[in-house]
């Protein structure tokens, strides 16, 4: 199968430039730059250098070896790994303030191969402080802007590109031409990448490995572990058990829907453990966001492991993570966001031969392909995400059975209000705060919780912007909620986008 290599130099972005490179039809697999050896390199049908934080002229900067360029293998470079590029090759890079650019900027397109069916001037994405001050021998300058006298460059003859700005966000407006460009037409790619087979080599793969097997699977009900669950049931059938721990932590009515979805349509091996009291004790006390990711995802291994007990031998423990769970953990070089509860928050010692993750290559948008190949019903194969750690990230503060049942009840409402409405949204859900704040019901003055109420638009969850909801939907829901939710007294909406926030509040 034809793969393109990115190696990762600490960039944010490397998860999207690697989901636009598949959105083509061609497989990406990002490797941290220390962990890829030159010869290795040559298996690839192209590479691709992300951008980072660093400057290529700090020795202790991440570095590759310039050897990579004589290997007849296609490279692109993109922000700072154009820059590397031009420092491997002999050229000098440099900071310079009058020379700095952030967000959206005009590009110039000289002649290039990388360039086709592109217009010469267009919008593209720059964030960047240094910049190629002189380009190495061989080289020369395909695009430019006003304050970037390289914004672009390439040696065709080695194929060797180099673009200083960001072509895999949406922002650089023929970005996704230009990666076609260069794997279609540079590469030679032919596009074979494609959920269909990777459903039918998972199938008969799984079939084959864990033949003889007894599987416990973590069944939270999310779209992950569903499609997970139904990959490895259509494998081996019900020698894979799947397992629902109702933590107490899911959305209204959330845990009876799951146990029987499963059951009736799937008639698949489910064993629901009710351990609500369990977490609540666990989580006694606790405020701190990843402390309370960290227990919850012990909790849940401890809880698999109890089940596995009582079924006797099990071989093996399934999660369903997935590929921006292993970024957003801290793989590779980018820094932690967040830990996972299937990923940064397991413990050290777990009592199962081995865990298998099915899906932890595949982004948000293939594990929904891969839902649909495989059969499941729309409703759940498009639910919007749930993160694993469920509605005690949504609760900032300690956790309580009072707050849950406040914010079940605050939620509820809020989605019910939105999709009544018809307004377009990827994801929405209800927050409640720690703060407390003066209201008025009837004559009498309360103090009661704050609810904030959140919605993104986006096509990837690696960046997303806050959805313009009509006010009459917010009015509604803000409406509700204060008379009929019991202790709040004041319902606010989250603005802010992605960067600089994430979704999730914790």
């Amino acid at each position: 199968m034809e793969k393109i290599l990115i190696l990762d130099f600490g960039g944010q972005y490397n998860q999207l430039i690697a989901r636009r490179v598949r959105e083509q039809h061609v497989y990406a697999e990002i490797r941290p730059y220390n962990k890829v050896r030159l010869e290795e390199v040559k298996r690839y049908a192209g590479v691709i250098f992300t951008g980072g934080p660093n400057s290529v002229y700090d020795q202790s900067a991440p570095h590759f070896d310039p050897a990579i360029m004589t290997l007849g293998v296609p490279v692109l470079g993109i922000c700072y790994g154009a820059q590397l590029m031009a420092w491997m090759a002999g050229g000098k890079v440099s900071g310079a303030e009058e020379a700095s650019e952030y967000g959206k900027t005009c590009l110039h397109l000289k002649g290039s191969l990388l360039w086709k069916d592109i217009p010469e001037e267009s919008v593209c994405w720059m964030s960047h402080t240094d910049h190629i001050r002189e380009i190495p021998k061989g080289f020369r300058i395909t695009a430019y802007t006003d304050k970037c006298t390289c914004a672009a460059m390439a040696d065709e003859t080695r194929k060797l590109y180099a673009v200083q700005f960001h072509p895999e966000v949406t922002h650089t407006v023929y970005g996704k031409q230009m990666l076609r460009n260069f794997l279609f037409d540079i590469c030679g790619c032919t596009g074979e990448w494609r959920m269909e087979d990777f459903v039918r080599r998972s199938v008969a793969a799984y079939r084959e490995k864990l033949q003889g097997k007894k599987v416990l699977l973590a069944l939270s009900g999310g779209v992950d572990s569903s499609v997970a669950a139904v990959l490895l049931h259509k494998a081996i059938g019900h020698n894979l058990v799947c397992v629902f721990v109702d933590h107490g932590l899911l959305r209204k009515d959330e845990a009876d829907f799951v146990e029987r979805t499963f059951r009736e349509k799937f008639d698949m091996n489910l064993r629901r453990v009710n351990a609500q009291d369990r977490f609540l004790q666990k989580l006694s006390g606790v405020t701190e966001p990843e402390k309370k990711r960290k227990i919850i995802g012990e909790e849940f291994i401890r809880v698999f492991e109890d089940e596995a007990k009582k079924l006797g031998k099990v071989d093996v423990l399934v999660q369903g993570t997935i590929y921006p769970d292993v970024i957003e953990s801290g793989a590779g070089e980018a820094s932690v966001i967040k830990s996972h509860h299937n990923v940064g928050g397991l413990p050290d010692v777990i009592a199962f031969d081995e865990i298998l993750e099915p899906l932890r290559e595949l982004f948000k948008d293939e594990v929904r392909e891969v839902g649909t190949q495989l059969g499941l019903p729309k409703e759940l194969v498009w639910r919007q995400p749930f993160p694993g750690p469920g509605l005690a990230v949504r609760i900032i503060g300690e956790i309580t059975q009072e707050k849950l049942d406040t914010l079940r009840e605050a939620d509820a409402i809020f989605r019910k209000e939105l999709e009544a409405s018809g307004a377009q949204s990827n994801q929405y859900f209800a927050v409640l705060t720690d703060l407390r704040s003066v209201g008025v019901k009837g004559d009498a003055r309360t103090y009661g919780c704050t609810v904030v109420l959140r919605s993104v638009t986006t096509d990837d969850f690696m960046t997303a912007e806050w959805t313009r909801l009509p006010y009459e939907v917010l009015e509604a829901a803000s409406n509700r909620i204060t008379n009929e939710v019991s202790g709040v007294s004041r319902v606010v909406y989250d603005i802010t986008s992605k960067p600089p926030a994430t979704v999730e509040w914790e």
